[in-house]
């Protein structure tokens, strides 16, 4: 292993904002993760694991331990028969490469997750998700170090507690697990209707019924494009919010005073609003706040942009204001998506 010290984590986030990490390694293998492991608890430091940090934010204090950047490669599909397929994919694989090379197959499941920055070990952590699917939905298994044993172990998807944005690995386990390979079920033929209503949209107005996860993926992208910015040029980590979950009764009181608000049923009692939306109606449309260097995107509020913040603190600054301003217009308290670290 070679392990760096004092590492800038500004570069390991597409925020581009952090203070450093006391050592950091790159990992290529389950037996390196292992080693990287076992030197942090030799040396009484803790760890972390990530990707591309294109879903993290950084503290400006920094990390007092070992940052373990997960660059574990794999590919391997096993064909159960005409129609089922299990896909086992390595970490530290690109997301998008992987859900190209599905769709490249012929087979469907993931191709609404297309244009997702990030490795594919983020995929369970946030239960990934876009244009109505997400990694719940074809994830059987996530190969992962479990640092309570000091041993691989294999986790059924139904063991992950996954839900909105949400798993295990983000709540109760936090830090325990770091996860090598996860393996999707998928299947073999054409995606169907009913679609999401901004893909279903995009469709209809580009007159397009044949469906193809290559088409789907093609669409996806097309939408994602023109609604976000590349953090390979921008510095940014997607969306910073999820979309709100309020109850029925929440709902009254907003769209007796907004009509027009976006919603849609999350389960029983269970209301989901647009995050966008509530930012927007709040004033944070295409917002350039000059005092802590930060700005909403052009195309979606949604999507905090570091235009020349010089801190964590200065994007935290911002991102308050826009929690309040959401929470005394509509009552409505936003959560933040991409994980603040250590």
């Amino acid at each position: 292993m070679n392990i760096l010290k004092n590492v800038s984590l500004s570069d390991h986030s597409t925020m581009g904002l952090g203070g450093a990490a006391s050592y950091m390694v790159e990992v290529t293998s389950r037996e390196e993760v292992r080693e990287a492991v076992g030197w942090a608890k030799t040396h009484n430091l803790p760890c972390i694991m990530i990707g591309s940090g294109s879903n993290i934010v950084w503290r400006d204090e920094g990390f007092t331990g070992l940052l373990i950047v997960n660059k574990v490669l794999r590919y391997e599909v096993f064909q159960e028969d005409d129609e089922n397929y299990y896909v086992t994919i390595g970490a530290g694989e690109s997301w998008d490469n992987v859900v190209e090379r599905t769709v490249a197959s012929g087979l469907t499941g993931i191709e609404a997750l297309s244009l997702i920055p990030g490795e594919t070990g983020a995929t369970p952590i946030q239960n990934v998700g876009a244009y109505g699917q997400e990694i719940a939905d074809t994830l059987t298994t996530v190969e992962a170090y479990d640092t309570s044993i000091n041993d691989f172990v294999m986790l059924p998807s139904i063991d992950c507690a996954f839900g909105y944005r949400t798993s295990r690995f983000k709540t109760s386990d936090k830090g325990r697990f770091y996860i090598t390979a996860i393996t999707l079920h998928l299947t073999k033929g054409d995606p169907s209707p009913p679609f999401y209503a901004a893909l279903a949209s995009y469709l209809e107005t580009n007159n397009i019924t044949s469906y193809t996860p290559e088409v789907i993926r093609n669409a996806v992208m097309h939408i994602r494009a023109s609604k976000l910015p590349d953090p390979a040029n921008i510095h940014n980590v997607g969306s910073f919010f999820a979309n709100p979950i309020i109850s029925d009764d929440q709902l009254i009181y907003i769209v007796d005073k907004f009509s027009d608000a976006p919603h849609w049923s999350a389960g029983v009692g269970k209301v989901k609003l647009s995050a966008a939306w509530l930012i927007e109606k709040a004033g944070y449309k295409n917002f350039h706040d000059q005092q802590s260097g930060m700005a909403t995107w052009i195309n979606q509020p949604l999507v905090l942009v570091n235009e020349h913040a010089r801190s964590t603190s200065d994007l935290l600054a911002f991102k308050l204001k826009i929690v309040d301003s959401v929470k005394e217009k509509f009552d409505v308290t936003l959560v933040q998506e991409p994980e603040l670290l250590p």
